[in-house]
């Protein structure tokens, strides 16, 4: 896996969560090695005390709280695991991958983590971490697949949190594919907002993109994609692209930054944009999809993902020993009706 993404994206606790995983070059890959899906329900937490001396203290190490995303996400975590009895420790390793192997060294040697989730901004440096965590028996939430870490596979110990990228991007074509049939009797020009080379679940998300609009809108044609970076990037692209190809009436996106930037190239040009959707779903996006501006967003649910990845670091105390399980970020669609 290369940097930590997208952790990344939609409930109070939870507020932006997918804008960030989907701009930081993402946390997982949807494909690898599997293990067994075990979440542990929150009534579940609440009936059992894990028989265990490791502190019931939680360290959350996300990429950096300079991210709103990872700011809300760090405050939403610490609400919810206090309520459940929890000391939750957040740790702000500023964007710099040597400072996050640091910091996640030194509160495992101080004996006071009794949990750790990791969003590792590069993979392959925490590795070292992780034996030592095995070795002192602490669980570990961390993103993307054991190859990722040069483990062969499921990890005593560890459990690994991942999005389907596959799943998001034949939705998100599907959706497109629905709204050029729906507003442009089933054709249309397309341009693709595509994330970057080495970002994790491109080759699935933009595979299974195309071959869901496909499926859906024969009649649609993609004439070109741009690499998607931050908003005022991708605005200035699209209407790079718009004074090329002046018929281009459909966006798709695959992050928030990138469908927002679309969106003000189009204004900018003073083009009609009858069709866009995206993959993300922060809360800017969610707002123009229930005013129509949008007409999809596949959402990831992260205020989901934070409820179920705290039971299972929980449930993991327990017997400290036993493979983690593969964790995966639920996803919505959303749209105006919905």
């Amino acid at each position: 896996m290369n940097t930590s993404r997208q952790y990344l994206s939609r409930s109070a606790v939870a507020v932006g969560a997918a804008s960030m995983l989907l701009l930081v070059t993402a946390c997982s890959s949807s494909g690898g090695d599997e293990t067994p899906s075990a979440s542990a329900s929150p009534s579940a937490m609440e009936s059992e005390t894990p028989e265990t001396t490791l502190p019931q203290t939680l360290v959350f190490s996300p990429v950096g709280l300079q991210v709103p995303a990872m700011k809300g996400l760090s405050e939403g975590l610490t609400h919810y695991g206090e309520e459940q009895g929890w000391e939750i420790i957040v740790q702000d390793p500023a964007l710099d991958p040597p400072t996050q192997v640091q910091q996640v060294t030194q509160v495992l040697e101080s004996g006071r983590a009794g949990a750790l989730w990791i969003i590792a901004l590069a993979p392959p440096s925490m590795t070292e971490a992780l034996h030592t965590a095995q070795e002192k028996g602490v669980p570990v939430l961390i993103n993307g697949v054991p190859a990722d870490y040069g483990f062969d596979g499921p990890q005593a110990g560890i459990s690994f949190g991942t999005i389907d990228y596959a799943a998001g991007g034949t939705a998100l074509g599907e959706q497109v594919g629905m709204c050029i049939n729906e507003k442009l009797d089933g054709t249309a020009k397309v341009i693709y907002g595509a994330s970057a080379a080495g970002t994790a679940g491109k080759e699935e998300s933009d595979q299974s993109f195309l071959d869901a609009l496909a499926a859906t809108a024969p009649g649609a044609t993609v004439v070109q994609e741009w690499t998607l970076s931050d908003r005022a990037a991708s605005q200035t692209d699209v209407g790079t692209i718009l004074q090329g190809q002046p018929d281009v009436n459909v966006v798709a996106a695959a992050n928030d930054e990138g469908a927002l930037g679309a969106i003000g190239a189009f204004k900018a040009a003073g083009r009609d944009l009858p069709c866009i959707a995206e993959f993300g779903g922060n809360d800017e996006v969610l707002g123009l999809v229930a005013d129509g501006t949008i007409y999809a967003s596949v959402a990831l649910q992260f205020g989901e993902d934070m409820v179920q990845s705290f039971n299972t670091l929980a449930a993991m105390q327990a017997d400290p020993t036993a493979v983690g399980p593969l964790l995966t970020v639920p996803q919505k669609v959303i749209t105006a009706d919905s």
